[in-house]
């Protein structure tokens, strides 16, 4: 192949990782190679090797525990190509050092538009990062109605170790039903630009998640740094 029409060298990761998994050289359950392998093994860096993994994990091939690595899930129910960091967001687990503060602060405008509640009524602010090795691949802010946060765990600023999704389910017996995501380019705020280190464009994702009856459980502003992260689809023309 020209290396003109040549994929990126992420996504020449993923092909190889994904081949596995499908032959079964990487089993359900099996831990893959460390970062540093894989970036011996490929001859890349490891941005390209942290973001072929955010995007394997984002797209339910894989899975990642703090500080043991990524594990194999298995090829995906759900199309592969398709990347919901909204969805995928809820899903992952804290460590200590991933939440960054917790706070009952004023509704911004265009949060309180989503949620459906007047600006400045009080909402739980739950600021956080995600990782890989030493590197920050997000920065999220989930905000919620007080009546979803209170008498959980999410106004705590206590890690969560299953998720928000498990845990609102667990603990107040709502069900996700339909997320709904707005993804922009834009420049990170001051605050998210200092977590990253850096004042480079990022993937700005607004998600709105609501339960069966429309209802909004939760939105989420997610800062996806553009040297790290790149959301594409696949879908067929009629």
């Amino acid at each position: 192949m020209s290396m003109e029409f040549a994929p990126p060298k992420y996504a020449q990761v993923m092909a190889a990782i994904q081949e596995r998994i499908d032959r079964g050289e990487y089993a359900a359950g099996d831990m893959l190679p460390s970062e540093s392998q894989l970036v011996r093994e490929f001859g890349v860096g490891r941005t390209t090797v942290v973001r072929a993994l955010q995007t394997l994990a984002m797209q339910g091939w894989i899975g990642r525990e703090h500080g043991r690595g990524s594990f194999v899930k298995g090829r995906p129910d759900a199309p592969a190509d398709r990347v919901r960091p909204g969805l995928a967001s809820t899903e992952e687990a804290e460590e200590p050092e991933d939440v960054l503060g917790v706070d009952r602060v004023p509704a911004p405008r265009h949060v309180a538009r989503l949620l459906g509640v007047e600006e400045r009524t009080p909402v739980i602010a739950r600021r956080r990062v995600t990782r890989q090795s030493d590197l920050v691949t997000t920065v999220e802010t989930f905000w919620f109605p007080l009546e979803i946060a209170l008498g959980t765990d999410l106004d705590n600023p206590q890690p969560l170790r299953r998720g928000i999704r498990h845990h609102l389910q667990a603990v107040k017996h709502v069900r996700f039903d339909h997320v709904t995501e707005r993804v922009t380019a834009r420049v990170p705020t001051k605050d998210e630009a200092r977590v990253l280190g850096s004042t480079d464009p990022v993937l700005g994702v607004l998600a709105t998640v609501h339960d069966p009856a429309g209802a909004v459980l939760l939105v989420a502003n997610i800062a996806l740094p553009g040297a790290v992260h790149e959301l594409e689809d696949v879908y067929q023309v009629s």
